[in-house]
């Protein structure tokens, strides 16, 4: 499988999950998402081993929170009302983030049968407007129709816009990552603001037992590598203005007013959020 199609499984899972949780629209849930969100919860007991019950569910929480925080900062100051969402897969932020925004463009991508997938659940619940829309985008594609670029031909050049990579990055080697991000930074130049966001993990905080046992199943589950991106905070910012961006932090979920809670919990303390300007 390609990078980009065995990332699917857990479309479907986090798309239950997401709904579980109170963060989606229940027309995101399906069959299949139910079944493999409870297979995952299955495969992670006893949840001992995770440092408390509900460790992952914090983790996820504390990441899909995390980068909302951020996207709602940057929106409220009058810097962005344009969004795009890379293999959004299942996620319930478009649908958030317009309802609370009514000057917002939210465009969510995935590759074909899954942005068809979400574009006919969305639409037979009255849920799509011009203002949120699903698009096929290939993030690994750097021309073409299925392209990032094509899909910004058609925005507002005169109105700043967010990219969001949520869940993404851990999918991509080392190569593939800098090549996006360098995708990523040289498309939002093309608007007066521009802001990545993303959520991403530091090396010494993910080598926990737990967290091996996570990152093993969830490789099982994809049936393809991991990666952790970043030796420290520093690093992070290191790479990302090294690859087009102008100012980059990482921040602890400990850190941000929306997950500060969250932040000192089993799980969501290992969550970094992101946040790089062009």
């Amino acid at each position: 499988m390609s990078e980009t199609d065995r990332i699917s499984p857990t479309a479907f899972a986090t798309g239950h999950m997401w709904v579980r949780l109170g963060l989606s629209h229940p027309a995101m849930s399906t069959p299949r998402g139910v079944r493999l969100d409870r297979a995952f919860s299955l495969a992670i007991q006893p949840r001992r081993l995770l440092g408390g019950t509900g460790a992952f569910d914090t983790l996820m929480r504390a990441r899909h929170t995390g980068i909302d925080c951020l996207l709602e900062q940057a929106i409220e100051s009058g810097k962005l009302s344009q969004v795009i969402e890379l293999a959004a897969g299942l996620s319930g932020r478009g649908w958030r983030m317009t309802q609370k925004f009514p000057d917002l463009t939210y465009i969510e991508t995935d590759l074909p049968a899954m942005a068809e997938l979400k574009h006919g659940m969305l639409d037979g619940t009255g849920l799509l407007s011009d203002r949120h829309q699903v698009r096929v985008v290939d993030a690994l594609t750097d021309a073409g129709p299925e392209s990032l670029a094509a899909l910004i031909d058609t925005l507002d050049s005169s109105k700043g816009t967010a990219i969001i990579t949520e869940g993404l990055m851990s999918y991509m080697d080392p190569d593939t990552a800098v090549t996006l991000w360098q995708r990523i930074s040289g498309q939002l130049k093309r608007f007066p603001q521009g802001l990545y966001l993303s959520d991403g993990y530091v090396q010494s905080e993910v080598k926990s037992f737990s967290s091996t046992l996570i990152k093993t199943i969830l490789q099982r589950f994809v049936k393809g590598g991991l990666y952790t991106h970043y030796s420290s905070a520093e690093d992070a910012t290191q790479k990302l203005t090294s690859n087009g961006f102008a100012r980059a932090s990482l921040h602890a979920a400990r850190d941000l007013p929306a997950t500060r809670e969250l932040g000192t919990k089993p799980g969501g303390s290992r969550v970094r959020v992101l946040e790089a300007w062009v």
